[in-house]
């Protein structure tokens, strides 16, 4: 399976990348939400863990280009948010996000969601 995985926090990154890579995920990165359009696009992931808040172009607007553009319309979108409250969750799945994990990050909660995607 493999994953993009947009966080603008370069620990962050690291850590998702490490602890996914280990467990047999094949994972790429982007630093920001134009970044990961670009990825997407042009190598189209199973599933992306989008963070919301990045440079550039924010993870709102890039699940919106991605669910616009036709051979990344269908990709798992999981959004990934240090935002808990219910109008942050509402506004990611409006922009077209499938799921809403906050940070910091289950790991095990977040590898459980992935495997449920996958199957």
């Amino acid at each position: 399976m493999r994953i993009l995985i947009a966080e603008d926090h370069p620990d962050n990154r690291d850590m998702l990348t490490r602890r996914l890579e280990r467990r047999g995920y094949e994972v790429e990165v982007a630093e920001n939400g134009a970044e990961a359009v670009e990825k997407a696009k042009a190598r189209v992931p199973n599933l992306i863990l989008m963070d919301i808040s990045m440079p550039v172009m924010s993870g709102i607007e890039a699940t919106r280009v991605l669910r616009s553009t036709p051979n990344t319309q269908s990709v798992k979108i999981v959004a990934l948010t240090a935002h808990a409250m219910e109008s942050a969750r509402r506004e990611c799945m409006e922009a077209g996000c499938d799921d809403f994990a906050t940070k910091p990050v289950d790991f095990a909660g977040l590898v459980a969601l992935i495997e449920r995607y996958a199957a």
